[in-house]
């Protein structure tokens, strides 16, 4: 079975002024599709870098990347863009939700690049948003929803494009122990129940026992992969 995300000697160097740091040392990678992994370390490891890599929002200094067959490193920043926008999915640590959108509005956004017309963009939000349990509040905007609630509609707008991969940094980071395990057990179904591979960035060893497997970084090296029991 071909792996759906590879990664082979990948590194990543920033430059700050005469020094060069080196965040990210020869990983070598495969993950397979609909799988669902933590990765975890230290602050500094290198993990919202890796996970940035592999999402597309920043390029290797070398190494290659590929995602469903596709070397996503050897494109062009306007390409990288387009296959991001039909590929990635995104769930961050704090939701990004448009304050003076509804929820269904906010799902929408990553449709209005696409030549759908706006019935069937609505249509599509509503699906993403009945399958992460917030049909009921499709017209609330994030002042009148809970945290959790925020994060499953950014959650419900990662997947309305039917993105190839799942991505998600500390997807828990700002939520309460409930709210968390709501967000997590959505991930897992989502998994599950729909296939999505999902790379999950997590200090949260609770949080990493949602997983299928752990991928540990130590000071930007791949130290090691901790299978989980099966649910």
């Amino acid at each position: 079975m071909n792996s759906l995300v590879q990664t082979e000697n990948l590194s990543k160097t920033y430059t700050r002024g005469t020094q060069h740091v080196e965040v990210l040392h020869s990983i070598n990678l495969a993950i397979e599709e609909g799988d669902f992994v933590a990765l975890m370390g230290p602050s500094g490891s290198g993990k919202t870098t890796l996970l940035n890599l592999i999402g597309g929002l920043d390029a290797p200094t070398g190494g290659s990347i590929s995602v469903g067959g596709e070397r996503i490193d050897q494109y062009s920043e306007n390409a990288l863009a387009k296959w991001r926008s039909g590929h990635v999915g995104f769930v961050f640590q704090f939701y990004n939700l448009l304050s003076t959108l509804s929820a269904r509005k906010n799902v929408e956004l990553p449709l209005l690049l696409t030549r759908l017309t706006g019935a069937e963009r609505r249509e599509r939000a509503d699906i993403a948003l009945q399958l992460v349990g917030l049909a009921e509040r499709a017209v609330h905007k994030p002042a009148e929803l809970s945290g959790g609630q925020q994060q499953r509609v950014a959650i419900a707008r990662a997947i309305v494009s039917d993105p190839t991969l799942l991505v998600c940094d500390e997807p828990t980071g700002d939520l309460d122990r409930q709210s968390a395990a709501e967000v997590l057990t959505l991930l897992q179904q989502l998994n599950r129940d729909h296939g999505k591979t999902i790379i999950m960035v997590t200090h949260d060893p609770k949080a990493a026992e949602f997983a299928h497997r752990i991928l540990n970084l130590d000071k930007g090296t791949l130290v090691d992969v901790a299978e989980r029991p099966a649910a």
